[in-house]
């Protein structure tokens, strides 16, 4: 989470959310129509800037308050977006909508542990050769990660209870709380008891970025409103997107993967950044961070709704994918064993990563 100023204002960060809310107003008197390709081109660009904008807000209130408060807000603000855009369309109850919750997340897990990290480490292996991080923290994130995945993503296939790849209605209840309670129990000790573990090493300078209280504060109601607008808004797109990703001849779980890259493209681009300025560390943090609370807050709220709903949520992947994200909990063990980096492994993760792109267009 580098390369912010905070000594200048910027204009686009505080125009975007008042323009998304603008255009939510207009749509609300039914003068913009997602049904017509103007008006959902209008309400997509507004939900682009306004996911920028609440990610840029979300920088500048982690810089305020320091590592690794910041990238657990970073993580918490993205994976708020990527709730409200799964709630949303599974709202509309359209045919294949209860698979967009297991759908996405795969998908954020796999962008996150291979196209995130892969880049970080290929950018920062190229540039600094080789890169150190700390080793007690990564192995803690990656072992609840790991734990969270197989839970919610490979478990469902081989239960007795109902016939995969569903969960039981109680099964889904208790992995739910299973999977809230290990977050949280993972933010304490990235938090309060064991926090040097996620904090780098190598020497930064945030005291001339570190903004002001005034600054924070209209960050944090800016970062409110911008994360009203994408729900808003995702509910508004959520229908034509599904429709245009058909029409184009590729899978309906392609929807994931197009959620999960909206929302991760601004904190991919904070991970890089942090990771050409020698950083890895505070990469380490947001990439496995996003990845932990995109599991461990999405699967209980999405268990919520399909609970009230009493509708079965599809939660376990198919055999192709679990191959892959075995491979990737496998190689991502490797990768963060030993506290240093080289652009091979940086290599290894993106050829996966590519290998996942390849498979969700063509299965």
């Amino acid at each position: 989470m580098t390369g912010h100023t905070t000594g200048r204002t910027l204009i686009w960060p505080v125009f975007m959310p008042l323009a998304a809310a603008a255009v939510l107003i207009v749509k609300h008197f039914d003068h913009i129509q997602t049904s017509n390709l103007p008006g959902l081109m209008i309400c997509a660009v507004a939900l682009g800037g306004a996911v920028f904008a609440a990610v840029h807000h979300a920088e500048l209130l982690a810089l305020r308050l320091g590592e690794p408060f910041g990238s657990i807000l970073l993580a918490v603000a993205v994976t708020i977006i990527e709730v409200a855009l799964i709630v949303s369309i599974l709202s509309t109850d359209t045919p294949g909508s209860t698979m967009i919750a297991r759908d996405t997340v795969y998908a954020t897990l796999m962008i996150v542990l291979n196209g995130v990290v892969g880049l970080c480490l290929i950018t920062g292996g190229w540039r600094h050769r080789e890169q150190v991080f700390r080793i007690e923290g990564a192995a803690a994130a990656l072992a609840v990660l790991g734990t969270l995945a197989t839970l919610a993503l490979i478990l469902p296939n081989f239960t007795r209870a109902v016939r995969g790849p569903f969960y039981a209605p109680v099964q889904l209840g208790v992995i739910g709380v299973a999977s809230l309670a290990l977050y949280v129990v993972f933010v304490f000790v990235q938090t309060v008891r064991h926090r040097d573990y996620f904090v780098g090493t190598a020497p930064v300078s945030h005291a001339a970025q570190r903004p002001s209280g005034t600054v924070a504060f209209l960050s944090l109601a800016l970062l409110l409103l911008s994360l009203t607008a994408v729900i808003l808004l995702a509910k508004a797109i959520s229908k034509p997107i599904e429709t245009l990703i058909l029409s184009a001849g590729l899978p309906q779980s392609f929807l994931g993967v197009v959620i999960a890259a909206l929302v991760l493209l601004p904190e991919g681009i904070a991970s890089v950044r942090a990771a050409l300025a020698n950083q890895l560390q505070n990469s380490m943090n947001l990439a496995l961070g996003s990845a932990i609370a995109s599991i461990g807050l999405t699967i209980p709220i999405v268990s919520i709704a399909s609970l009230l709903r009493d509708d079965p949520l599809v939660l376990g992947i198919s055999p192709e994918d679990m191959i892959l994200l075995l491979l990737t909990l496998f190689v991502g063990g490797l990768t963060l064993g030993t506290g240093r980096t080289t652009v091979l492994q940086g290599a290894v993760h993106l050829v996966i990563f590519c290998i996942f792109l390849l498979l969700s267009a063509v299965p």
